[in-house]
């Protein structure tokens, strides 16, 4: 059985949006599905008949009466497995408010159709909704596939702090903050008429300092910038102010010359932090802020960049609190051990060092965000060659300043190189080394995903390739020599590829092979972690080479579309301009598939049919395992 395109057998979900007005009880129940084997796909289908009933107990937490928002979607099919597309939408429940806190059971029916004006959650009416096994799991186990889902969530928020707060270290011993910690230990301490008000100071202050990022954060949120940069994440411009952004914080910290506030905020904050009290201790942690922008700033900017792009709001609180908390702790501890201060290293040409060794990281990086805007546009600049050739010489300068054989303008004689210096500086040399072969075709696993894709370079296969820019005539199978159609063209791991659907699908009929979406982009770093971790690994690149005909839609393609073909369309009840290549695979992901993230893989028939094995994400299917069985579920289903 194959359902028609656009279908993704998609389970039920009902979600009632968190609130302090009522807390859960319980999991929320449904009434018992229909099972049925079908002999085509091999599978128990399990799916709903007419009315659905779901059911949550609730405890009432508000002497008001208040309303329960909800999130759902569903997939309404007929018997004979003929689908509508996935529908999402939400509604309210009105419910009263109870002074004793008393139980409610939410347990009213509607009609399915009319979900998107109801008010009521609980009863739905399907035409045969039928799921495979795995999401017959998510219907009857929802608990389940919430905790998985919370889990993986979590997961991720705990990545983010660790990430925060290592950028936070890295951050505490610049040369702006790192001599602040004894003195300002020290004046609590001396300030203070008990050893015990010196340490409530010291948390006053540490807390301060927490609070002021995590405000930020705040700000960030409030003011729209955190979806603005997700947005925007494989934009021409940002990418541009990126680069130019971190190519100036890296001269900076190279020592070229020096980013200062203006002055005025400083003094002004210093003028508050003489008033004593706990405003006082909070304009303290201000002037430090201010006062140290010149050394955590690029740190700062990076982080927010990094966390808005791909973590959402709670990523960016949780980041900028681990960022805060690693500023304070040194504040906090000292404070309550003042003997731990006689241990510190004492100031000196080592904070520079460390200075001008994150200096050549934001300028190797920088050339990350040229990238993306490079490949976006396809102006063939800065190529896979000429790419590891700058980190080649960037890395190779960081060396020879490890090792004292370069002095920047702020840099102390080197009399001798301490242990710690020279493990770094033979850590940086190494990974030079390691990246050298790179221009000779090795893959640099160690950082592919930062790289232009191995297709995108003067040399396709690297300098070694003697036969340049032309294209192996083996193709799509090992064993047989197939002739280069027209729109067919390199794509990573060797592989061949088409950019344009409607020349893949004729193609594909043509070989009688199912056709497989890789939903991309120029700048998705996630894209080419997929490309380099997963489509390389045996067992998946055997399938992608001889199994299927691969179409490759970039949705950054910025190359315009021709006037005729350009219009404004509606996707999804809005208003979307196709003007370019891009554009028409944006929307018809977004159309047909109900998202707008990359990767995204559909496997599909000769004749445009989706294959129902759902879509492919780096979320969900970004090992090797697990992507090569998503693959031979979709070409047993289409054998059969």
């Amino acid at each position: 059985m194959v359902l028609p395109k656009g279908s993704m057998n998609w389970p039920t979900s009902i979600e009632l949006v968190k609130s302090k007005d009522f807390e859960l009880l319980g999991k929320m129940t449904e009434s018992k599905p229909h099972s049925e084997y079908d002999k085509i796909l091999d599978e128990t289908l399990v799916f709903h008949v007419g009315k659905a009933v779901f059911k949550q107990k609730i405890k009432v937490l508000s002497k008001k009466d208040f309303k329960i928002t909800f999130k759902y979607d569903f997939q309404t099919c007929e018997i004979n497995a003929q689908c509508l597309p996935p529908y999402q939408s939400s509604g309210t429940i009105s419910v009263k408010g109870n002074p004793n806190a008393g139980d409610i059971t939410t347990e009213k029916a509607t009609d399915e159709t009319d979900l998107k004006d109801s008010t009521t959650v609980a009863k739905t009416n399907t035409a045969s909704e039928k799921k495979d096994p795995e999401s017959a799991k998510k219907v009857t186990t929802k608990d389940k596939t919430t905790n998985t889902s919370n889990k993986k969530e979590s997961e991720s928020l705990w990545l983010v702090f660790f990430k925060a707060f290592a950028s936070g270290f890295v951050a505490l011993i610049m040369p702006c903050v790192f001599p602040m910690i004894p003195m300002t230990v020290s004046f609590f301490t001396k300030r203070s008429k008990t050893r015990a008000l010196g340490i409530r100071n010291a948390f006053i202050y540490g807390g301060s300092i927490i609070l002021i990022h995590v405000l930020l954060a705040a700000i960030v949120i409030l003011t729209g910038l955190s979806s603005l940069l997700n947005e925007l994440s494989t934009n021409l411009y940002f990418n541009l102010f990126f680069f130019a952004m971190l190519i100036v914080f890296g001269l900076s910290f190279l020592g070229a010359f020096e980013i200062q506030l203006p002055a005025k905020w400083v003094n002004k904050a210093d003028e508050k932090a003489d008033k004593g009290g706990v405003v006082g201790i909070f304009f303290m942690a201000l002037v430090l802020s201010l006062a140290s922008f010149s050394c955590t700033g690029p740190i700062l900017g990076d982080l927010l960049v990094s966390i808005t792009t791909t973590g959402g709001s709670t990523a960016l609180l949780v980041g900028m609190f681990a960022f805060g908390l690693a500023l304070a702790l040194p504040f906090m501890l000292f404070a309550i051990f003042p003997s731990w201060l006689n241990s510190m290293p004492n100031s000196g040409g080592w904070l520079n060092v460390v200075k001008v060794f994150l200096g050549f990281l934001e300028i190797a990086f920088a050339f990350k965000f040229l990238s993306s805007a490079d490949t976006t546009m396809q102006w063939h600049l800065l190529e896979r060659e000429v790419f590891i050739s700058i980190w080649i010489a960037i890395f190779g300068t960081l060396s020879l300043y490890m090792l004292g054989k370069i002095r920047l303008p702020h840099d102390s004689p080197v009399e001798k190189l301490s242990v710690g210096r020279t493990m770094m500086a033979t850590l940086t040399l190494a990974f030079t080394m390691y990246l050298i072969p790179g221009l000779w075709g090795a893959p640099l696993n160690l950082v592919n995903a930062y790289l232009p894709p191995d297709f995108y370079a003067e040399t396709p296969g690297g300098l070694s390739n003697t036969g340049g820019n032309t294209i192996s005539a083996t193709s799509l199978n090992d064993s047989t020599e197939t002739e280069i159609v027209e729109g067919m063209e390199k794509a990573p791991q060797g592989l061949m590829a088409f950019k344009d659907y409607d020349k893949a699908l004729a193609y594909a009929k043509k070989v009688n092979k199912p056709l497989f979406l890789d939903f991309t982009g120029w700048g998705c770093t996630n894209c080419r972690r997929m490309e380099n971790s997963v489509w390389s690994q045996p067992g998946v690149i055997e399938h992608l080479r001889n199994d299927v005909v691969i179409v490759s839609l970039y949705v950054d393609e910025r190359t315009e579309l021709p006037k005729k073909e350009q219009k404004i369309k509606k996707v999804n009840g809005q208003d979307f301009s196709i003007v370019t290549i891009g554009n028409k695979w944006t929307a018809k992901q977004i159309e047909e598939y109900k998202t707008s993230s990359q990767p995204y893989y559909v496997l599909q028939t000769p004749d445009g049919v989706d294959i129902p094995v759902g879509g492919a994400t780096y979320q969900d299917h970004g090992s090797a395992p697990v992507f090569q069985k998503w693959l031979e579920k979709g070409l047993k289903l289409y054998k059969k």
